[in-house]
């Protein structure tokens, strides 16, 4: 199992890697919306969204795969009525066919996100 660790998302801040790879498959954690420059949140889930999936973005190519190669996603929302807003974004970061996705409402996320979200790619 290899370790993948980037600067353009945020550090792991517990007992977890950023993302693992095995074989050809990338575990990336789940990934929240704080700027891996200087540690911002945004207040929009819009915004939260896009913030989420750049450092997904990151991860993914730290581990010499990409957006493109996504399997699985999941996504967690701390309130699901504003799913749409974030399928919205979503929809900009990935082209078909679409990693075949999950969402889960939740009761909280860390530093009080409002989303979360994780998946798993291939490399190669």
């Amino acid at each position: 199992m290899e370790r993948v660790s980037t600067d353009s998302a945020p550090a792991a801040v517990g007992p977890y890697s950023q993302a693992v790879v095995h074989g050809d498959l990338v575990f990336v954690s789940g990934q929240i919306p704080v700027d891996p420059t200087d540690g911002s949140v945004p207040e929009d889930i819009a915004e939260q969204t896009a913030q989420a999936l750049r450092n997904l973005r990151n991860v993914l190519e730290a581990a010499g795969s990409g957006m493109d190669r996504v399997l699985r996603v999941t996504v967690f929302v701390r309130d699901i009525s504003r799913f749409p807003d974030v399928n919205a974004v979503y929809a900009g970061f990935f082209t078909e066919p679409y990693p075949s996705r999950s969402c889960v409402e939740v009761s909280g996320l860390p530093k009080g996100v409002s989303v979360e979200i994780d998946a798993i790619a291939f490399r190669g």
